[in-house]
């Protein structure tokens, strides 16, 4: 694990810490902020040169911030759907976006309570009307629906009240903000200079794209206000030095490259952790850790015995200092129905190496929401790409990819320069791709046949529940 220190300040030792603990206030809180489509790379302790994200920071400078956190699958409902359960998409069944967990899964509105918590959830319901597997207790005060145009500003009374509410019993409380999840309509982007901004290099640079990523960088604003007022309530309430409090990220924006693919723009993810009491402050770490991970480690810090069956793994070590990781490989599942027509895609990666399997590459890649007529933002690269070489380059990497893709994540973290085709990487490739179907045999993953749309799918979140969903693996030989 490589670290560095952002502050020198030295904590207790943590081996004296579970009985201070338990004689003070038992079982310590448990805070998950969730953000929703932040692109890490916006963030001011990730390198953001946009925006400044103090509150955001503050908890970096205070606690532990992981460089290697991916998403599994950059949507919304898959993604959290493996935040909840600790399970990869195709074993929770969540497999494409707005489908349904399978009703047979526990999540962790089950395995907290089971500890003696009181499991809240406040803002964004994804996955929704499944109170069988998440039941969680609502929390007033943030905005529920993720596309609302103008939604009324975040409050705390909800938090407040569900955190006091029982001074003997423990808390975990998801607070999942919906920004900066579009339309981006709801922030003030007077604050940003569209001249001025640094575009990620994956980007067609024009006005049109410079325009909407200030009212996209207005909306982290928001988000990075709503980070600050959870903590002040914490603090105010006696609570901040015994809550562990994770930030998460979620998956990228709403642009090419982002949401809705398997590139780091869209999979990388930040996850901060605070919890002064064992976790050292300013420390980084470059451990491997996916959304999987975080409900075993929540499992873990609780007390709780490791859950047979879960993909994930608890990094409460890394945490607390005492192991620099374990995870070898992450991995990235991409299904498009209902987003778009079929066109799946698999992924497997370590720190600095990156595969990406695109399984029907015969066809061109569309995302309706990111690549649709009424687009303004595509619109505008379309027309660049009539003029550019650069911009048509983009658009055309976009829509149209080869079978395999393989990236040096160290030397081209945005991913630009395929070294598929080089002789010196045909080693490195074919074992990352035995990994991946091994890890797509395991998970029962059914490849070309997991993108198709079921007869008894919708568009909408299904409430009935499903078989196992696990199948024969299809090889990704082609």
């Amino acid at each position: 694990m490589k670290t560095e220190k952002l502050l020198s300040v030295l904590f207790p030792s943590f081996a004296m810490m579970p009985v201070v603990v338990q004689a003070e206030t038992g079982k310590p809180n448990i805070v998950i902020i969730v953000a929703d489509d932040l692109g890490t790379n916006e963030i001011g302790c990730y390198g953001g040169a946009n925006i400044s994200t103090p509150n955001i920071d503050r908890l970096a400078s205070e606690g532990m911030m992981f460089t290697n956190n991916y998403a599994s699958m950059a949507m919304s409902v898959p993604i959290r759907a493996s935040l909840y359960t600790g399970l990869y998409p195709a074993r929770h069944g969540s497999y494409q976006n707005h489908k349904a967990t399978y009703n047979s899964v526990k999540s962790a509105a089950h395995y907290m309570a089971e500890l003696g918590y009181r499991v809240g959830r406040t803002g964004k319901d994804h996955p929704a009307n499944q109170p069988l597997v998440y039941p969680f207790e609502k929390v007033s005060g943030f905005e529920v629906n993720c596309v609302a145009s103008h939604p009324p500003v975040s409050t705390a009374g909800g938090i407040r009240e569900f955190i006091t509410r029982n001074a003997d019993e423990p808390f975990c409380l998801y607070v999942c903000s919906i920004n900066s999840h579009m339309p981006w309509d709801a922030g003030d982007a007077s604050e940003f200079d569209p001249a001025k901004l640094v575009l990620p290099p994956n980007c067609v640079d024009n006005e049109q794209t410079r325009k909407e990523y200030c009212d996209y960088l207005a909306e982290i604003r928001l988000l990075d206000n709503e980070v600050g007022m959870v903590y002040e309530t914490l603090e105010e309430t006696g609570e901040l030095d015994n809550t562990l409090v994770i930030f998460l990220a979620e998956q990228g924006p709403q642009m090419p490259f982002g949401k809705w693919t398997l590139y780091r723009y869209g999979t990388h993810s930040g996850f901060i952790a605070r919890y002064p009491k064992a976790i050292k402050a300013g420390v980084v770490s470059d451990a491997l850790v996916q959304y999987e991970d975080i409900l075993p480690t929540m499992i873990d810090f609780a007390g709780g015995e490791p859950i047979e069956g879960l993909d994930g793994q608890s990094c409460l070590d890394v945490l607390y200092g005492k192991s620099e990781g374990e995870r070898q490989w992450v991995y990235g599942i991409h299904n498009n129905i209902p987003e778009g027509d079929s066109y799946p895609i698999r992924s497997i990666q370590d720190k600095r190496w990156k595969l990406i399997v695109n399984l029907t590459p015969e066809v061109n890649y569309h995302c309706k929401y990111v690549t649709k007529p009424g687009s303004s933002m595509w619109k505008s690269w379309l027309e660049t790409a009539k003029m550019s070489k650069d911009a048509n380059w983009l658009v055309k990497r976009y829509l149209i990819r080869p079978a395999i893709e393989f990236y040096d994540l160290q030397e081209d973290p945005w991913e630009l320069n395929n070294l598929a085709s080089d002789p010196a990487q045909a080693g490195r490739i074919a074992v990352m791709r035995a990994a991946l179907e091994t890890w797509m045999d395991q998970q029962g993953d059914r490849g070309v046949l997991m993108d198709t749309q079921h007869p008894e799918d919708s568009a909408l979140i299904l409430t009935q529940s499903s078989s196992s969903g696990r199948g024969d693996c299809v090889s990704l030989s082609n």
